[in-house]
């Protein structure tokens, strides 16, 4: 049965200050693996949320990171 995506999920943003950074997608469950990692260059955005199969995400690199929460800048 297909599933109906649901655009009210909170949503994150990355936009990447240097090349090669890294967003990685970590699983949900008892135990905690990498299931997607993607690399951004300097500039590139990749907008990103939580799933069912996605419980954290992990950026490796110097970015700015987006949310309802404020922005991070992980350099600081």
């Amino acid at each position: 049965m297909s599933q109906t995506p649901n655009f009210q999920q909170d949503y994150v943003i990355v936009k990447a200050k240097e090349n090669g950074v890294h967003v990685i997608g970590l699983t949900r469950g008892s135990d905690t693996r990498f299931h997607h990692t993607e690399k951004l260059d300097k500039g590139e955005v990749m907008i990103l949320q939580f799933t069912e199969h996605t419980s954290a995400i992990k950026v490796r690199g110097s970015a700015f990171i987006y949310s309802k929460h404020g922005t991070i800048d992980t350099t600081e």
